[in-house]
């Protein structure tokens, strides 16, 4: 089933964020204000323009609330909708509020002051319970809404309204999308398509910033780019309906790594986690997983960025294509690169793709192991294994201390990004030399700093504080930060999701901003168009799930809860076993639907966390006490390591 359903009423025309469509009618109503000459302003609600601020928007429709400005003056618009065929508005402002009405036959509007009703001619409801209709509305969204506060500020009301304001209808495939930003896909609002593109990593990453609203919502995203790979299993850069498919290239492989977190996210043992997500996604995942051997074989056999010639497109095939593979269409690390036409690839070997290559790998070999596909799981690791020793061995470079990408004459090449850091990611380097890379790559004067993680070292020669040669991008932080908690160097991976949260926080509440990127600079405003900045783009709300991580995050062996250092919380994470709750203040705690699982002294780590309908089962670290669900007493650590496992209250022995 299609998440939401394209039924009902709901913000689905990627044209405006001040109406609502009613599908499968195709009914569209529109609301704005007269201008200041009179004339009715109905569109172009913009991020670049007249458009204040986002409030919460469920899934389905049944609420969503909007603010936006003509001249000065404001509107705000309450909308309870939903899979319903009724209508309900409330549009305030202190300005002249006009409506477009297509007056359809069949059915009726009704206005009473503020208050709008859109609904069929048979239909009971009245403008009179317009009132009640939205504050019921409003009501059942918050009950069920992911919240944070303390630390985290309003970051979950920013991630998810970055999600669910970017889901649309396209009518002429007749499904209901979500890409990342609506405002980058409609050329109506300043955009570069017709109505609607789907790009790989892009969708990649919303899927997974969308577990932490709703898993079915999740699911929906993350499966809807693979009905468009080739026969090859090669999933395209971008898929639009104006521009076409780019059947030359792809795009970084973070599809299976970001599948298997938002599974794990999802429930609390496999028991209760989203099964049908692996089923639907596993195939297509590995067959673009083996298509990257199959093709991009570059310099010295290992992965390189490509672009294969494609009859009647004139630009495939050419060192543009093959940078815009990568993801970093202007990044400094490949000016010096040339396109090598015999492999189809560039000729500078990527310690990056090959890292990331790696990490798809080993998540590939967990979700075979939980489908059952043993035969599939064990070929997966022993190529992981294989490739990860002939990448660090040939990515590493004695004199620089660290990895580097390396030229088709076997030189270094001296570029420094955070992709040299995905080697963690990858599992290359021993736990020592995982702290040393670190250390020196997160030094203020290169990759680290107030203003962590820039596209490109602060200290290289390409470095320039524009798109991907210094911007900040989540996706790209999302990636260097999970090879840090790979090898638990939580110091490093908590100053670095902190800087960056406050920088997400700091967009958010001064510009209503989740950019596509993020400044480098203090002072730097992203809002205008020449900026190159999307001001919704559902990626970046990574840099809100990275900071989430230190407090509550899903992992392959459970759950890990931490207390971050400063008050702290999550509310009403999704789980299949109901609503997460997790609270740092004076202790640690984690609840479930209200009832307390986890309660520990803020100097107490939980990991390996799982809870299945017979047992609970933890590792506990560092120093304080710690009572967990159905224990009979307390557990105390003093630096070192308990496990708990016990048999849940209530079950037979």
């Amino acid at each position: 089933m299609t998440v939401p359903e394209p039924r009902g009423w709901n913000t689905w025309d990627v044209r405006t964020h001040t109406g609502m469509t009613h599908l499968p009618s195709g009914l569209r109503v529109r609301f704005g204000l007269l201008d200041a000459g009179g004339t009715a302003v109905l569109d172009g609600f913009t991020w670049r323009h007249g458009l204040v601020r986002l409030g919460h928007h469920t899934v389905d429709g049944s609420f969503a609330e909007v603010t936006v400005e003509v001249d000065g003056v404001e509107l705000r618009l309450v909308m309870a909708g939903g899979p319903g065929d009724e209508l309900h508005v409330r549009a305030e402002s202190e300005g002249t509020v006009v409506v477009d009405w297509p007056d359809e036959s069949g059915w009726r509007l009704e206005r009473d002051g503020d208050d709008f009703l859109i609904a069929p001619l048979a239909s009971a409801a009245t403008v009179r319970d317009t009132s009640a209709v939205v504050e019921e509305h409003r009501a059942a969204a918050d009950a069920v809404r992911p919240r944070s506060a303390g630390w985290y500020g309003t970051a979950a009301d920013a991630l998810t309204r970055a999600v669910s304001w970017n889901t649309i209808h396209v009518p002429d495939l007749d499904r209901v999308l979500t890409p990342t930003s609506r405002d980058f896909v409609s050329v109506e609002r300043q955009g570069f398509y017709g109505s609607w593109a789907l790009h790989a990593w892009d969708t990649f990453f919303t899927g997974l910033v969308a577990s932490v609203v709703d898993r079915d919502y999740a699911r929906g995203i993350l499966g809807q780019i693979l009905p468009f790979a080739d026969a090859a299993g090669m999933i395209p850069n971008r898929v639009s309906d104006e521009r076409g498919t780019t059947w030359d290239r792809s795009q970084p492989p973070v599809g299976a790594m970001t599948v298997l977190s938002a599974y794990l996210a999802g429930g609390l043992s496999d028991d209760t986690r989203d099964r049908r997500l692996l089923d639907e996604t596993f195939p297509g995942l590995l067959a673009w997983h083996d298509w990257w051997p199959a093709h991009r074989r570059g310099p010295h056999g290992v992965l390189t960025w490509g672009s294969d010639p494609i009859d009647g497109d004139p630009e495939s095939a050419t060192l543009d294509r093959t940078k815009r593979e990568s993801g970093l269409d202007d990044s400094p690390m490949y000016d010096e690169a040339t396109y090598d036409p015999a492999t189809h690839t560039m000729d500078l070997a990527d310690a990056g793709l090959n890292a990331l290559h790696v990490a798809d790998a080993e998540a590939l070999a967990t979700i075979a192991t939980i489908l059952g596909d043993d035969a599939t799981a064990t070929r997966l690791t022993a190529e992981a294994e294989h490739d990860r020793a002939t990448a660090a061995t040939l990515f590493w470079d004695d004199d620089a201390q660290g990895y580097r990408n390396v030229r088709a004459d076997g030189t270094h090449d001296p570029h420094v990004s955070p992709t040299l850091l995905y080697p963690l990611l990858g599992g290359f380097p021993s736990p020592e030399v995982a702290a040393e890379i670190a250390d020196a790559l997160l030094a203020p004067d290169v990759l680290g700093g107030d203003r962590p993680l820039p596209s490109v070292a602060r200290n290289d020669t390409g470095f320039a504080a524009t798109y991907w040669r210094g911007r900040i991008w989540a996706p790209m932080a999302y990636l260097a930060v999970q090879g840090l908690r790979r090898y638990d160097l939580r110091d490093h991976s908590r100053a670095v999701s902190g800087a960056l949260l406050e920088l997400f926080l700091a967009e958010w509440e001064t510009h209503s901003a989740v950019r596509e990127n993020y400044p480098a600079f203090d002072g730097e405003d992203l809002t205008g168009f020449q900026q190159r900045s999307d001001g919704l783009m559902a990626w970046g709300g990574l840099l809100a799930h990275l900071a989430f991580g230190e407090l509550a995050e899903a992992r392959a062996d459970g759950w890990r809860f931490a207390h971050p250092g400063r008050p702290a919380e999550l509310r009403n994470l999704p789980l299949g076993d109901g609503r997460l709750t997790v609270t740092a203040g004076d202790r640690l705690v984690v609840t479930l639907d209200g009832a307390v699982l986890v309660d520990a002294a803020p100097g107490v780590v939980v990991t390996a966390y799982r809870r299945t309908s017979d047992e609970v089962s933890a590792t506990v670290t560092g120093t304080g006490d710690v009572c967990i669900e159905g224990e009979p007493q307390a557990v105390t650590v003093d630096g070192g390591t308990r496990h708990v496992q016990f048999v849940r209250e209530g079950t037979p022995a």
